[in-house]
């Protein structure tokens, strides 16, 4: 079944085994403690994997920054055991709820996830769920572990890497099913609507009002990046900027680079296709806002390589941050920040 159809994915399924494994970890590295709650009831599909829902899960632990926002989104802040990695400030709604929250800077290790005990993993990117990482969903699994990955970012399998990405789940429509989904495993569903509902209508007020105003082929096209020391650190078709852009009214300079997310391409390439606008995507610290693309955005306006860009020439470099590329409950202001960049006439 594909990602976006998930949220009709609820099934009725059988199960009697009783998971008798612990997530608590001794010293000497893996000695289980207590029983964990039987995994039989319903299931949610998400990213090939059958997730159960026997209950709500209690004790989550939310990686990358579109997993700690959905969370608090979704009214769960009282049952996180930890966060991990932010790419930037959270969402002015969010910022008292992740203050009481245990933050770690970089993803910790195994061991250190499972001395939290936790009943689901929520990751917003998939390279949590790897042998280097946490292990595989299905690792966390044999553990009592429920594990998620937001759809617009599902591996072809277990544990696989950003060019396995299906684009066709690269859509808003496929985050409003992961908060439906996700909804109905917390047991929040009213909230989920809610969001979705907010979501919703800021997408379509941006769309009532480019509608007419905005021919095809004059959409502008707009890079996502910065620069690296091989040249440019891009946002290719695969990566949900793609949609945004497109939500936004414009088109993502290197849509057609779709074998996976992220591209390293040289300065040459950049002025090849010569974008109209530059948002550079800067990361990764809690902290970090697009105030912080100010040094690379002097970078960028004052190499004489780049002089005749468009972009460069009409001073349309602009800031932004890496978690509003992401697909997540932020993707909707993303959709809106980004119109009013690239039709700065329209959204005045």
């Amino acid at each position: 079944m594909k990602p976006t159809n998930a949220r009709a994915a609820l099934s009725r399924a059988r199960s009697a085994a009783a998971l008798a494994l612990l997530l608590a970890l001794t010293a000497c590295g893996g000695t289980p403690s207590s029983p964990t709650p039987e995994a039989a009831g319903d299931t949610v599909r998400n990213c090939d994997v059958d997730v159960a829902v026997a209950g709500p899960p209690e004790r989550v632990f939310a990686a990358y920054q579109p997993a700690i926002e959905t969370a608090h989104a979704l009214g769960i802040s009282d049952r996180l055991v930890g966060t991990a990695f932010l790419d930037a400030q959270v969402m002015d709604a969010y910022t008292g709820a992740q203050a009481d929250q245990e933050y770690y800077p970089n993803l910790p290790s195994r061991e250190e996830l499972l001395s939290h005990e936790p009943d689901f993993v929520f990751s917003g990117f998939n390279d949590a769920f790897t042998d280097e990482s946490f292990g595989t969903r299905a690792s966390l699994r044999e553990l009592g572990a429920e594990s998620w990955i937001l759809s617009p970012l599902c591996p072809s399998e277990d544990g696989r890497t950003d060019e396995t990405i299906d684009p066709a789940t690269v859509t808003m429509d496929s985050v409003y099913a992961d908060l439906r989904d996700l909804g109905a495993v917390f047991g929040t569903e009213e909230r989920a609507e809610q969001v979705i509902a907010d979501m919703e209508a800021t997408v379509e007020g941006v769309t009532q009002t480019l509608d007419g105003r905005v021919a095809p082929e004059d959409r502008p096209t707009v890079m996502i990046g910065r620069p690296s020391d091989e040249g440019f650190r891009v946002a290719g078709g695969p990566d949900f900027s793609t949609e945004i852009i497109d939500l936004a009214g414009g088109v993502n300079a290197f849509a057609d680079l779709d074998s996976r997310r992220n591209h390293t391409v040289a300065t040459e390439d950049v002025i090849e296709r010569d974008p109209d606008f530059i948002l550079v995507d800067v990361c990764c610290d809690a902290q970090m806002t697009s105030a912080d693309a100010a040094d690379q955005i002097g970078q960028i306006m004052d190499d004489p390589a780049l002089a005749n860009l468009t972009a460069v020439t009409a001073g349309q470099v602009e800031g932004f941050t890496f978690a509003d590329r992401s697909a997540g409950v932020r993707s909707a202001a993303a959709v809106a920040t980004v119109a009013g960049i690239i039709h700065s006439d329209l959204f005045e």
